[in-house]
């Protein structure tokens, strides 16, 4: 059985000889159900208090969870971002290390060409120093035979001036040299 502030006000007790005093029978009632009432009041705040709190807790729990989720979903992407500039850095490497290959390639291909270029020039020098030597010998060789026929002339008029017969030299077999420049034929 459940006792109300109510209850208590109207209970009314028998009367018998010698029993307790009806008026401070009455007023400890009276005061057991103001107390009892102000019980049952806090009972209800404290309830309604609980709920609230109990309403206050299912929202922190279900920011925690929200945060827990966004924390995890943050992280995932944080690591998402760190794969992906890690994969992009390493495409970026590759590619670097690609067109790092290739310039070296050209550069040796270059490097190669221009040697080839250069030992070309120098076989050219030699041909060209070679044909200006062979024709210094032959511009040597013609000046000397111009002057061997220079002084041959002189000699053949001087003795055409003075006839000697019986001690004229037989005449030497003209030596005849070929003065026209070679044609190039090295390059």
């Amino acid at each position: 059985m459940k006792v109300t502030p109510l209850d208590l006000r109207q209970q009314r007790f028998k009367t018998v000889m010698r029993g307790y005093d009806r008026g401070d029978v009455q007023a400890f009632l009276l005061e057991v159900a103001d107390d009892y009432e102000n019980a049952l009041r806090d009972n209800d705040r404290l309830r309604q208090d609980v709920v609230k709190l109990e309403a206050v807790l299912g929202e922190h729990r279900g920011q925690e969870r929200n945060l827990r989720n966004t924390l995890l979903t943050a992280q995932k992407h944080a690591d998402d971002v760190r794969e992906n500039a890690q994969t992009e850095a390493g495409l970026i490497l590759r590619e670097a290390e690609g067109q790092r290959d290739l310039l070296l390639q050209k550069a040796q291909a270059r490097l190669e060409d221009v040697q080839r270029e250069i030992e070309g020039l120098r076989m050219k020098r030699r041909e060209v120093e070679n044909d200006i030597e062979s024709l210094i010998r032959t511009l040597n060789t013609t000046l000397e035979f111009i002057r061997d026929q220079d002084v041959r002339s002189r000699d053949e008029r001087l003795l055409l001036h003075r006839p000697r017969p019986a001690e004229l030299p037989s005449p030497a077999p003209v030596r005849q040299v070929d003065i026209t420049p070679k044609a190039d034929t090295g390059s």
